[in-house]
C-alpha cells in the first residue's frame, strides 16, 4: 500500500494547495506550465512545500522523455547516460531533467549539463531547499528561471489533510472518517509548513483510531500520533542565517518579545555559538555608543553561557538580549569605521602628513620628519589645531555622531576645544 502522502500527490495544478503567489491564476508559473513553452527552473524552498509534485506536473505536460534523477546518490555517470540518449529516437523532442537536491552536485557534475542547457537538448527543472546562489554554479543560475516555495500556511495545510481523508476513506480503508477541526490544525501546526509531514502524522492518527466506532480523529489522537516538535532547524542551510538575520533586527528594533522568541528558536537549534558571536556584534553595530557598557557586560554573558553550556546558558544570553533590546541605539561605530575602508578600497588614501611620520631615529630631522608636530598636552585643553588626515582628505568626516546622551556630549566636546572653551 503507498503512504497516503503519495496518494495525495496533485496531478494537477488546481490541487495544489498553497504557493498562490507563483500558481495563482495570471501567476508567472502558472502561465508558464499552461503555455507548455519549459524553460530550465530551479525550485528553491522548505520540504514538503510541492516542488516535486509541481515537477511532475510539468513533466506530465510536456512530451519530453523525462528522467528524474536526486542529486545525493546520482554521479557524473547518471548523466552521461542521459545524454548518450539525446539524438536517439527515445528523445525525439529532447529531455526534461528532473533533478531533487542539486546542491549536492558538485561544481563539476553541475558543469557537465551545461552545453546541453545551453543548446536546449536538456531542459533542467531542480529543486533545492538550500538557497540557490551560495550552493548552486552561477553558469546554471544564469540559464535558469528562480521560483521560491514558500512554507505552507496552517490554512494551507489543514486543506491538504482534508483531501488527505477524502482519498483515505476512498482509497486505504474504505470508511468514513470522522475528524475535529482543531484536532486538524494541531497537526497542521505541528508539520511546521510540511505538508508531507503532515499527511504521516494524518495517516499515523487513522490508523490509531481504526478500530473506533466510527472512527474519529480528535485532538488527542492528534496529539498522540505528533509525538514530535514540528520545530525544524538545519544549522548550515538558509533557515540559519534568516533566524540570526531576523534575530539582530529584532534587537535593532527594540522589539523585546520578538528577541527573545528568535533567541528561543536558536536556543532549540543547539547554536550556542552564533547566539555568542551574533550578541557581541550586535553591542557594537547596533547599541554601539549609544551605551558603550553594553559591549561589556554582554561579553560577561557570553562568557557565563559558555562556561554553563546549555540549557543554562538560556539564561546569561536572555538577561543579554533583553538588555540589547531596551537599550538606545547608535551606529555610528559601523558607519565610521565602514566609510574609512571604503575610501581606502578606492585607493583615496594618501601620504601621511611630514610632520606626524616617527622621528624617534637619528636622521629624521633632517628629512624633516616631525619637525613640525605640536604636542597636544602643551596647549590648553590638550588640544591644538593641526593636520592629521592626508592632504587628499583633509577635510573627511567619517564619524556622525547619533542622537543619543553621550554622543552628544562628544559632539560638545568637539566643539568647545576647537573654540578654546573650557572642557
Amino acid at each position: 500500500m503507498k503512504p497516503l502522502a503519495d496518494i495525495v500527490r496533485p496531478k494537477k495544478l488546481e490541487e495544489v494547495v498553497g504557493q498562490k503567489h507563483i500558481l495563482g491564476k495570471e501567476r508567472l508559473l502558472r502561465n508558464i506550465i499552461e503555455s507548455k513553452h519549459i524553460p530550465n527552473m530551479i525550485f528553491y524552498g522548505p520540504p514538503g512545500t510541492g516542488k516535486t509534485t509541481v515537477a511532475n506536473i510539468i513533466a506530465d505536460s510536456t512530451n519530453k522523455r523525462l528522467y528524474k534523477l536526486n542529486a545525493t546518490n546520482a554521479s557524473v555517470q547518471d548523466i552521461k547516460n542521459i545524454i548518450s540518449e539525446l539524438d536517439t529516437f527515445l528523445a525525439k523532442d529532447g529531455i526534461l531533467l528532473y533533478l531533487d537536491e542539486i546542491q549536492n552536485f558538485n561544481k563539476k557534475q553541475q558543469q557537465s549539463l551545461l552545453k546541453f542547457i545551453e543548446n536546449g537538448q536538456i531542459t533542467l527543472i531542480s529543486s533545492t531547499t538550500e538557497n540557490p546562489y551560495f550552493t548552486i554554479f552561477n553558469a546554471i543560475i544564469s540559464r535558469s528561471t528562480i521560483f521560491e516555495f514558500k512554507k505552507l500556511e496552517i490554512e494551507d495545510i489543514v486543506e491538504g489533510l482534508k483531501r488527505g481523508i477524502d482519498l483515505a476513506e476512498k482509497e486505504i480503508i474504505n470508511k468514513t472518517i470522522n475528524y475535529e477541526e482543531e484536532a486538524l490544525k494541531y497537526i497542521a501546526t505541528m508539520s511546521n509548513g510540511d505538508l508531507r509531514r503532515g499527511l504521516n502524522d494524518l495517516e499515523s492518527a487513522i490508523y490509531y483510531s481504526i478500530n473506533k466506532i466510527p472512527i474519529c480523529i480528535d485532538i488527542d489522537t492528534a496529539k498522540e500520533s505528533t509525538q514530535t516538535s514540528g520545530f525544524n532547524y538545519d544549522k548550515f542551510g538558509d533557515n540559519h542565517y534568516d533566524t540570526l538575520s531576523t534575530f539582530q533586527k529584532s534587537i535593532r528594533g527594540s522589539d523585546v518579545d520578538a528577541s527573545i522568541h528568535y533567541l528561543a528558536r536558536l536556543i532549540k537549534a543547539g547554536d550556542l555559538t552564533s547566539i555568542c558571536r551574533r550578541l557581541l556584534v550586535i553591542a557594537s553595530e547596533d547599541i554601539g555608543l549609544a551605551y558603550p557598557n553594553a559591549i561589556t557586560i554582554i561579553h560577561s554573558c557570553v562568557e557565563a553561557a559558555i562556561k554553563l553550556g546549555l540549557p543554562e546558558a538560556r539564561i546569561p544570553l536572555a538577561q543579554g538580549v533583553i538588555l540589547l533590546s531596551n537599550s538606545p541605539k547608535s551606529n555610528s561605530a559601523i558607519n565610521a569605521i565602514d566609510k574609512a575602508l571604503k575610501d581606502i578600497d578606492l585607493g583615496n588614501i594618501g601620504d601621511i602628513p611630514i610632520h606626524l611620520k616617527d622621528s624617534h631615529y637619528k636622521g629624521s630631522s633632517k628629512l624633516g620628519r616631525g619637525t613640525e608636530y605640536k604636542y597636544p598636552h602643551s596647549y590648553p585643553n590638550h588640544y591644538v589645531k593641526q593636520q592629521y588626515l592626508p592632504d587628499n582628505i583633509k577635510d573627511k568626516k567619517y564619524y556622525e555622531p547619533a542622537n543619543n546622551k553621550l554622543e552628544l556630549k562628544f559632539k560638545e566636546f568637539q566643539k568647545s576645544i576647537r573654540e578654546n572653551k573650557k572642557s
